[in-house]
């Protein structure tokens, strides 16, 4: 039995390459417009197949994916450096793992072509761009246009691609799928439930939390009847939110939708944003307190003793001023998060910020006997916001680590950031068991139940990652600290002769060869076959095989001993020496080799059919391919089998 089921999985394996396909899900056609001046609009549409995506031209090329552009290569072209777009839908791309610009279903750019001497009779030129789903990347490609000048169409017969023309500002994204859609409707509702969450961490401050009975007994007092009460409740909440929200649609308003998209994926922000977390974070811990100026305070309050609709709304208004101190680095942190996230993020987020305050306060006025049910403020409060500090001094970080990984400043590698993460982790748990104190603690006489079991949680996590200082895999923060890669262990992809990095005890494993021929002949030298690790820098599922598949201990064992291995990045972007440069077909797709990644993009492509990332295959020292070919699946022994199955058939 055992004898069938091997031959079953080498047969399965053998086979595997077979299916390999090279995805093409994109489709361009280009139109001319003769304006009857001597100029033209030229007219590039992309048809994308489903939950794909291609991205705007607005992004930088030096961080994430490959923008789109056009370029000409007839002679005499006075062009619009950059075509006109729509607006982009802008989310949380997973494979490059930031926030990008891009567009899916059916797109247009269009630009105005004028000629410095006569019309030729044929408008040539070339589309740089990519496309990735949800899951992987395709390399990046390049696609000749070709349109003749005779087959023009007159300038009246020019669509409109946007709600308006583009350089009013007002254009609406055209072509969106319906998935992308929800998706854009998914992260405003992210950034509310964020808002919300952070509105009710809020409410347990020292700040906050005794404004409740305080507000509960001026209703009761003020109000003549309990309908009254209420009615006067739902104002008040309703103040709250109005407010809170303003706050949020002044931010849109003054920063704008470029802006805020702009300085979400740019390292200065997020910077700017560590700092800005640093000050709050270390503000809760009780260094000093921010707050807004009294005199602001104590008009609101002398306007809210006017009474009717329009002092509950100042009433509001004394609340938000005079619990800022408290409330003020939540919404700090409510607002970075939005940056990161839809344009509208900002008023999504207040409102859930705001509804999270407004629904106890509220209640509690209408309907003052549940105060009873509520606990006593106390030292645990003042344990609430130390939590806070802390917790937002560690989620500080996050933004220095963006910022460090767009300028490869090696500053904050993945052992570094870990290890900051162990230290705040251990710094709440002895927090919460009281052996440490910050200004405003009182003496922890016992331990609660609350305290010990966030201790217990805290140290537990601590100990959870500590292993991961020393390059152990830490799965259940993945995507959270920076990638295996960019690690001091790795040593810029580690150097040694096995053609791997790492150990078989959990730690990261790495290829040291990024060359192909290199390793072929570290083959050859070694005697092993070499493995050819197809990846991407914007992978994520390369990531998730090299922490997840490549940690285990069988295949580290195999990776660092038994294998050259080489990884190949297809959308690298190093220019190639010009004697290099060759212009290729495949399957129908056109191969501009300029770069090393288009070099290993065309060779994936020839030779195993296939253009989808992670994809592995062994060859033996002649190049020739031995054994079947893998792909991305989180279950190390397919991974296994795929190894054993290619070591077996070298060494016979």
């Amino acid at each position: 039995m055992k004898k069938i089921l091997f031959a079953l999985l080498l047969l399965a394996t053998t086979t595997a390459s077979l299916f390999a396909q090279i995805h093409d899900p994109i489709q361009w056609e280009h139109a001319l417009y003769d304006n009857g001046d001597g100029t033209f609009e030229l007219v590039h549409t992309a048809t994308l197949e489903d939950k794909w995506h291609i991205y705007s031209q607005d992004l930088d090329p030096n961080d994430g994916p490959i923008p789109t552009s056009f370029y000409f290569e007839t002679e005499g072209i006075e062009s619009d450096s950059v075509a006109h777009e729509c607006t982009p839908i802008f989310e949380y791309d997973p494979n490059f793992m930031m926030d990008l610009k891009f567009f899916g279903g059916t797109v247009n750019w269009w630009q105005t072509v004028a000629f410095s001497a006569a019309v030729p009779d044929t408008l040539k030129g070339f589309k740089y761009f990519m496309v990735c789903d949800d899951s992987m990347c395709l390399p990046p490609d390049e696609v000749p246009f070709s349109v003749a000048i005779s087959d023009a169409n007159p300038a009246s017969d020019l669509p409109e691609f946007c709600s308006e023309d583009a350089a009013h500002g007002t254009e609406v994204s055209a072509g969106a799928p319906a998935d992308q859609n929800d998706t854009k409707s998914n992260g405003i509702l992210m950034l509310f439930f964020l808002g919300m969450g952070l509105g009710f961490v809020a409410l347990l401050t020292p700040c906050v939390f005794p404004m409740i009975p305080m507000t509960v007994s001026f209703f009761t007092k003020q109000s003549k009847t309990k309908a009254q009460g209420i009615r006067n409740a739902g104002i008040y909440g309703l103040s709250i939110i109005t407010i809170y929200t303003g706050l949020g649609l002044l931010i849109t308003a003054v920063f704008g939708v470029d802006v805020m998209n702009a300085i979400s994926t740019d390292p200065i922000f997020n910077i700017f944003l560590f700092l800005l977390l640093i000050i709050f974070g270390v503000s809760f811990l009780g260094a000093f307190e921010i707050q807004l100026p009294q005199s602001w305070g104590s008009k609101m309050d002398q306007k809210a003793d006017k009474g009717g609709l329009i002092g509950i709304f100042f009433m509001a208004a004394t609340l938000a001023i005079v619990s800022f101190s408290c409330t003020g680095p939540l919404i700090g942190s409510a607002l970075a998060g939005a940056a990161t996230g839809e344009y509208g993020g900002p008023i999504a987020v207040m409102f859930g910020f705001s509804l999270a305050l407004a629904i106890p306060f509220s209640l509690f006025a209408a309907f003052p006997g549940w105060l009873n049910s509520l606990p006593q403020s106390g030292g645990w409060l003042n344990s609430v916001k130390v939590f806070l500090g802390l917790l937002e001094i560690g989620f500080a970080f996050k933004f220095l680590s963006n910022a460090d990984l767009v300028l490869q400043l090696g500053l904050l590698k993945r052992e570094l950031f870990i290890a900051i993460w162990v230290m705040i982790s251990l710094s709440i748990a002895l927090y919460m068991f009281g052996a440490i104190r910050f200004p405003h603690d009182s003496k922890t006489e016992h331990l609660s139940v609350g305290r010990w079991g966030v201790g217990a949680v805290a140290l537990t996590f601590a100990i959870y990652l500590l292993p991961g200082v020393w390059g152990a895999p830490v799965k259940i923060i993945a995507g959270f600290p920076p990638p295996a890669f960019y690690s001091e262990l790795s040593g810029g992809h580690g150097a040694g002769s096995s053609g791997a990095t790492g150990s078989t005890g959990g730690h990261a494993v790495h290829a040291i060869y990024r060359d192909y021929e290199e390793a072929l002949a570290a083959g050859r030298e070694q005697n092993k076959p070499v493995l050819l690790d197809f990846t991407g820098w914007a992978c994520v599922n390369c990531r998730k095989m090299e922490e997840q598949v490549w940690t285990d201990p069988t295949v580290a064992s195999i990776l660092t001993s038994d294998v050259i291995l080489v990884s190949l990045y297809v959308d690298e972007r190093t220019k190639l020496d010009e004697s290099e440069f060759r212009d290729e077909t495949y399957g129908g797709k056109s191969f501009r080799i300029r770069s090393i990644g288009k070099k290993w993009s065309y060779m994936q492509a020839s030779r195993f059919n296939t253009n989808a990332q992670p994809f592995y295959v062994m060859v033996d020292l002649d190049g020739e391919q031995i054994g079947g070919t893998a792909g991305y699946d989180p279950d190390p022994q397919p991974f296994i089998d795929f190894l054993n199955d290619g070591l077996e058939r070298f060494k016979h």
